[in-house]
């Protein structure tokens, strides 16, 4: 089969084709012919060699797919064979044929474009274990979410509505805050002409929010403390913004706050097959019925994953970027 690695880490031109055996699916596994495959940023953060895969990972980037499944391992039900899946992988995404486990995949609703359904699993995944079950969000809660027009964002901003959420986000121009209000913001702030704070703030009439979904951090932390609510719950996905933050721990306390954050890549097979279980089971039929579609932005075949990941790293995506593998 035909991969897209890399010898080194680097710039988005370090990608090369290779060719490589198609992989054997084993227990609980089974082999995916992909047909599109989902491109996000901890993609290109593991091809600049800050995010090294986890042991046991494919060293090919890649952790969603698309396609059709043609080979079972032991232990998965033979009826799979021939279904139409997409599934959240640890690596490998970036070539012909990819290995998932049986219980990270979720059927293709019929009707449901295959390049749409690559680009569901790694930000649905993200966004509900994040806001629903760290950040604990709730009916009538107020979220932030940064970086709202990224795949995650957009994702973030249809879940959260869908799920009676007030929903405020920050963007760097109007063109996105308009993309951001289109998928159902409530509020979508310019964050280069404004101060997400104090317009927040406004916005709640002094409360705060509740949660608040991070993926800058350094220093967005100690601004995100101040605009949240008592009890609020503050989840870190991503630290664009750095690694370290300096925060005041007396607001913590005097605000009664929660900090936390996940990484769901290294997370174990078992936890993600019970994660996969309650999406199936409370968002899934979001998808089935079309209430949330994904937001899409380009499409490159496998052979230009370079440019697909300079658009990326350029900031002018406006939702998913996907890979055509064998989708036509």
């Amino acid at each position: 089969m035909i991969a897209m690695g890399f010898d080194a880490p680097g710039a988005p031109e370090v990608f090369r084709a290779e060719q490589l055996p198609v992989p054997n699916p084993g227990e609980g596994e089974l082999l995916i012919k992909v047909a599109w495959a989902g491109v996000n940023r901890p993609d290109v953060i593991q091809r600049q060699g800050f995010y090294p895969p986890p042991p046991g990972a494919s060293p090919i980037p890649g952790l969603e797919v698309s396609g059709t499944v043609v080979a079972v391992g032991h232990g998965v039900a033979p009826e799979m064979l021939n279904r139409q899946v997409c599934a959240l992988v640890s690596g490998g995404g970036y070539a012909e044929y990819c290995l998932a486990h049986a219980g990270h995949c979720l059927h293709v609703p019929h009707g449901m474009d295959m390049a749409e359904a690559a680009a569901i699993p790694e930000t649905l995944f993200t966004v509900w274990h994040n806001v629903f079950e760290r950040g604990f969000a709730r009916d009538g809660e107020t979220l932030l979410v940064h970086g709202g027009t990224s795949g995650i964002g957009t994702m973030a901003i249809m879940l959260g509505k869908a799920f009676g959420l007030t929903v405020i986000t920050t963007a760097g121009s109007e063109d996105k805050c308009a993309a951001a209000r289109s998928v159902g913001a409530d509020l979508a702030i310019n964050y280069r002409e404004s101060d997400f704070v104090e317009v927040a703030k406004e916005f709640t009439g002094g409360k705060g929010v509740d949660v608040i979904l991070d993926m800058v951090s350094g220093s967005y932390v100690a601004r995100n403390i101040e605009c949240l609510a008592d009890d609020g719950r503050h989840v870190t996905i991503a630290v664009l913004g750095g690694l370290k933050a300096e925060i005041n721990m007396a607001t913590i306390m005097r605000k009664r706050l929660t900090l936390t954050g996940s990484t769901l890549r290294p997370r174990s097979d078992r936890f993600k097959a019970l994660l996969a279980d309650e999406i199936y089971n409370h968002a899934w039929p979001l998808f089935e019925d079309e209430t949330i579609r994904p937001v899409m932005d380009r499409a490159f075949p496998l052979a230009e994953v370079a440019a697909a990941h300079a658009r990326m790293e350029a900031g002018d995506h406006i939702g998913k970027i996907v890979l055509e593998v064998a989708g036509g």
